[in-house]
């Protein structure tokens, strides 16, 4: 399907901003409408692709795709009319499902703070990365003799180069007034009152409190005071802090929200803003600010007194370590340190270790870019080819990990070597420095102090990554097996004229059914497990004249596809086959096949026979709605597996304590490229492999 039919469903169920939620199962797309009379059913059911749309009740409305539904819904998904939502999931359940996954999520407000840091910064990369841009190009000139040292205030630059200066300036100067707007929105206070708060701190007339003031020693620190309403105030200069508007924040968002509560409704939107400036600009001004200062002087000092101690270990220390701080969020902190670096030192240390990091994760990138074109990996090449930009380019490192690496920890080992490369390279020359914030990117060398030490190391970084990665592979040979079997179904589908929707490039599970595994699972299941076993040859489907004989993939009783509590089936939308009312609580494969859909809910099965017949297995209706809970599945998508191999167990009682029906439709879903489905019996009692369907050929034409 085409993004023209991807469009076209959009429209017929009301356009984006009429879709609620959007989900896919098996084989349908699920819609949570805002109002389903908007729904243009005729023109659905149109639609090259659609085999049919089923509205369903409390504005839910499912339009069915078939084996493709998962390319379907992400052509849906990627339209330009979805990007403000629609359907997408929101940056919390996107958060929750990665907490779920690491070490994060065991403390909760371990997440909240990391999520707070990141939230606070991650809009204004783009800003950061422009600003970026600016000081290499200023580096670059100075590099030349083009202009002199740019860094130092002392310099004297033409107006010219003043007004390039300006450009990323301007991003760092006001810094936090970014982060406060950032910090406070995230607490879900008025951002707004969070940036009026902190811009009253950065004000020239503040600031030139200074000239007037006391000069005082705290905890080692020159200080300047002078007496407000005979309270000391210490001054600083606001300018490229980041501490001082994250701590602002955190105490205004628990204040915005009590003030929401004591205020009447009616005049929250005069008095909350008011009150909440009235307490926080001198709490922020005499406190707040002060101690933001003070900790963020800390831990640079912390970091520093390391980095002198030792600058060899530090810098094989730093880049070992960022491949797991990112993960983490733990590098938001950091970033924030080397802000103050550069503030308060004139240069930063931090940066130049990290680039190793950096460009060992580009490398691994490169890698896979090229594992993929060799094996004809085209969604994973897609994902490494906009990785590598985004890192060459940009310096952000992010696409790389979430999109490649933690999916394949086998590429972690080879990364770090890399980092630690890197690293000893930069420790051995006596370490990298730059006078500015710059994302370590191809375009960004020209800022640091050690031009060549630096490309010397980075390069190496970069290279050592790439070919450790390129010796070994970066999937297991358990992940690389299931992806070529993936791989040769799909295209063995797409040669026949199949649309399979099998993902190739997705990586396999980690929970690998070892040898044997499926053999044990179908002696041990508590029913049909035997007759399985003994009537493997009995399943394999046979000819009789022209048509195929297809066994019953479980026990149980069988039943008309008419009575199948669910519409899609029961009208035969998705093909010609039957049900079956399961007795057993085992499924297994007909069949000689490939397994070209297995869901992780188990629910439901996609299988290729040999012979080019497509046979879905649906176990239950609606039983998606589940989420795994009672199934215990066997194979996965790419597999290619004989006939009496176990595809999933369920648990009968499960099902029924949930409120579903255990009916399993068993249907031919290319059934218009035969002449003829016919059920063999209704209404008798079968075991796996008595023959329930019959499928004929067209006189003219293979079944293939």
């Amino acid at each position: 399907m085409s993004t023209k039919e991807a469009a076209e469903i959009l429209k017929g169920v009301g356009g984006p901003g009429n879709i609620v939620s959007l989900t896919h199962c098996a084989t349908r797309l699920r819609f949570q409408l805002r109002d389903s009379s908007a729904v243009e059913q005729s023109n659905l059911e149109a639609i090259d692709g659609v085999l049919g749309a089923v509205p369903q009740a409390g504005n839910r409305y499912q339009v069915v795709i078939g084996g493709g539904v998962q390319t379907v819904y992400n052509e849906i998904m990627e339209l330009p009319e979805m990007a403000g939502g629609g359907g997408k999931p929101t940056d919390a359940e996107i958060k929750a499902a990665a907490r779920s996954q690491g070490p994060r999520g065991k403390t909760a407000w371990l997440d909240s703070l990391f999520e707070y840091l990141s939230d606070s910064f991650r809009p204004i990369l783009g800003a950061l990365l422009g600003a970026s841009l600016f000081i290499t190009f200023m580096s670059l000139m100075s590099t030349l003799d083009v202009i002199g040292n740019w860094a130092d205030p002392r310099t004297e630059l033409s107006p010219s180069w003043q007004f390039v200066n300006l450009c990323w300036q301007c991003v760092f100067v006001f810094l936090p007034l970014m982060i406060a707007y950032n910090a406070s929105k995230k607490l879900d206070a008025d951002p707004w009152v969070g940036f009026a708060i902190m811009a009253v701190l950065m004000l020239p007339s503040y600031t030139a409190f200074a000239d007037d003031a006391q000069h005082h020693s705290v905890f080692g620190f020159d200080v300047n005071t002078i007496d407000i309403f005979g309270v000391p105030l210490t001054v600083f200069d606001y300018s490229s802090q980041v501490f001082p508007p994250l701590l602002m924040a955190a105490v205004l968002g628990p204040l915005y929200k009590g003030l929401k509560k004591l205020i009447p409704e009616n005049v929250q939107l005069i008095f909350v803003p008011f009150v909440a400036m009235l307490i926080m600009i001198p709490l922020t001004a005499f406190l707040i600010g002060p101690i933001g200062v003070y900790v963020g002087a800390g831990l640079a000092d912390i970091l520093k007194s390391i980095n002198d101690f030792s600058p060899f270990i530090f810098a094989i220390v730093i880049p070992l370590a960022y491949p797991f701080m990112v993960p983490l969020g733990l590098h938001w902190p950091i970033n924030a340190i080397m802000l103050l670096n550069i503030q308060t030192l004139g240069y930063d240390f931090i940066q130049g270790p990290m680039g190793a990091w950096n460009f060992a994760c580009f490398g691994a990138t490169a890698a896979v870019l090229v594992i993929a074109w060799r094996q004809r990996d085209s969604q994973m090449r897609q994902t490494a080819t906009g990785a590598l930009a985004a890192g060459l380019l940009g310096g952000i490192s992010e696409p790389s990990l979430y999109g490649i690496h933690l999916r394949f920890k086998r590429i972690y080992p080879r990364m770090l070597v890399g980092c630690f490369v890197g690293g000893l390279i930069i420790g051995i020359g006596g370490g990298v420095t730059t006078n500015a914030f710059v994302f370590t990117s191809l375009l960004t060398i020209p800022a640091f102090d050690s031009v060549i030490l630096y490309t010397i190391a980075v390069a190496a970084a970069f290279f050592v990554a790439m070919a450790l990665v390129l010796m070994s592979g970066f999937r297991t040979p358990e992940q690389q097996a299931e992806f070529e079997a993936a791989r040769d179904a799909e295209e063995s589908a797409r040669a026949a004229g199949l649309d399979t929707g099998v993902d190739a490039a997705m990586p396999a599970d980690e929970t690998v059914v070892p040898p044997g595994a499926a053999a044990a699972a179908s002696a041990a299941a508590a029913t049909g497990g035997a007759t399985a076993v003994a009537t493997a040859e009995k399943a394999e489907p046979r000819e009789v004249g022209p048509a195929i004989e297809i066994g019953a993939p479980l026990d149980g009783s069988v039943v008309p596809l008419s009575e199948v509590p669910d519409p899609v089936f029961a009208k035969g939308t998705m093909g010609g086959g039957v049900a079956i009312q399961p007795t057993g609580n085992t499924v297994y494969a007909p069949a000689n096949a490939t397994v070209v859909a297995a869901q992780p809910t188990g629910h439901a099965f996609g299988l290729v026979l040999d012979g080019g017949i497509e046979l879905l297995i649906h176990v239950g209706i609606d039983t998606v709605q589940m989420k795994g809970e009672g199934f215990d599945v066997k194979v996965k998508a790419g597999q290619k597996v004989e006939a009496g191999t176990p595809l999933v167990t369920f648990d009968p009682k499960a099902i029924e304590a949930a409120g579903f029906p255990m009916i399993t439709p068993v249907v031919v879903m290319n059934t218009k490229k035969f002449a003829a489905v016919v059920p063999l019996m209704e209404g008798e009692s079968v075991t796996v492999g008595t023959p329930v369907l019959s499928v004929e050929a067209k006189a003219a034409a293979t079944t293939a």
